[in-house]
């Protein structure tokens, strides 16, 4: 099996592109935290651009945007953004395209209305619901009682407002794009019904977070749908999307580099994951919340910046193993579940 390897060292610096097939264009915007960049695509339709994912909604990413429409996309007009998923990095400024620049948004259903109804979702200190969810996970005590009356992250923060209308993207679509006739195959997970799209015509594959090199995408559980499984969500798309692999494929991700090798990153993904779970079981001989997790998942360090993410995939991994029936969960009298292997 065929390593993975990187065509490119070096991404874009901020306001350039770099061409990484035929009429493709990578470039990158700024994140303000521990993972400091998205990357977005440009694709060229000959009389317009299709854009894929945007970044944050912020002055500096527009004033980013208005850089790169001026600079490598030759000021020609953006007449479709196409976002891979609802994270706030992928579709914060697609209502931005849409209003703005007058571009048609085609994603996912699913998508377009997570990301819309959270965008209008504005909170100024976190729900009672949400508050239950991290006593329930046995959250470290002093960052919830900082969490507890300051103001969460909101979707409005950083995607820009959302107008009614996208053209919805389902499972065995074929999307003319750029020249390329694409197979779309939704993935899950990550986020639901993340769109991922095949080239028909040569070996490029738009990944979004389903595939990332290096990382490992954010699988979690919320307040939103604690009783879910997204690492079964996962474990399913990625043992479907391997069928697809191919080793000379060139994967343009959501972060990190575009690489080739893909068999043998979805190889590592599957077996990652299988291997946390056992870990996790094994820790589990003790009763413990899901804060007390982190250990065999991550095997490093988690700061206060990193703790909500892993917090949420520690629920999300021991979920998994419940639902499997590897191990049982009793309350607390705080109202942390405590998790313990099955004898």
């Amino acid at each position: 099996m065929t390593g993975i390897r990187y065509p490119w060292e070096t991404p874009p610096t901020e306001g350039e592109a770099i061409e990484v097939a035929e009429g493709i264009l990578w470039m990158r915007l700024p994140l303000p935290m521990a993972l400091d960049h998205v990357n977005v695509y440009a694709v060229d339709e000959g009389d317009s651009w299709t854009i894929i994912d945007t970044g944050f909604s912020t002055r500096r990413g527009r004033a980013i945007w208005q850089k790169l429409l001026a600079g490598p996309l030759g000021d020609k007009p953006v007449s479709r953004v196409i976002v891979t998923h609802h994270h706030p990095d992928h579709v914060g400024l697609a209502g931005w395209f849409q209003s703005e620049h007058g571009a048609t948004l085609w994603t996912t259903r699913t998508a377009w209305l997570f990301a819309r109804m959270l965008q209008l979702d504005e909170q100024a200190v976190p729900r009672q619901e949400t508050l239950d969810f991290y006593l329930s996970a046995g959250m470290d005590q002093a960052i919830f009682d900082e969490r507890k009356s300051e103001r969460p992250f909101n979707f409005a923060d950083v995607v820009y407002p959302m107008p009614l209308g996208f053209r919805r993207i389902k499972q065995d679509d074929v999307i003319r794009l750029g020249g390329r006739d694409w197979d779309v195959h939704i993935g899950n997970g990550h986020a639901p019904e993340h769109l991922t799209l095949w080239s028909r015509d040569d070996n490029l594959v738009i990944s979004g977070d389903q595939i990332l090199p290096s990382i490992s995408s954010n699988i979690g559980v919320y307040a939103t749908e604690p009783e879910a499984d997204p690492v079964a969500d996962w474990l399913e798309a990625c043992e479907r999307l391997s069928q697809f692999a191919r080793a000379d494929q060139l994967v343009l991700g959501g972060h990190k580099l575009p690489f080739t090798g893909l068999p043998t990153r979805m190889r590592q993904l599957i077996d990652n994951h299988h291997g946390a779970l056992d870990r996790l079981a094994a820790h589990l001989e003790e009763p413990r919340v899901a804060g007390d997790c982190f250990a065999p998942l991550f095997k490093r360090s988690i700061g206060k910046g990193e703790y909500g993410l892993a917090l949420v995939e520690a629920f999300a991994h021991l979920n998994h193993l419940y639902h499997l029936g590897v191990i049982r969960r009793e309350r607390r009298s705080d109202g942390a579940w405590l998790w313990q292997k099955k004898d």
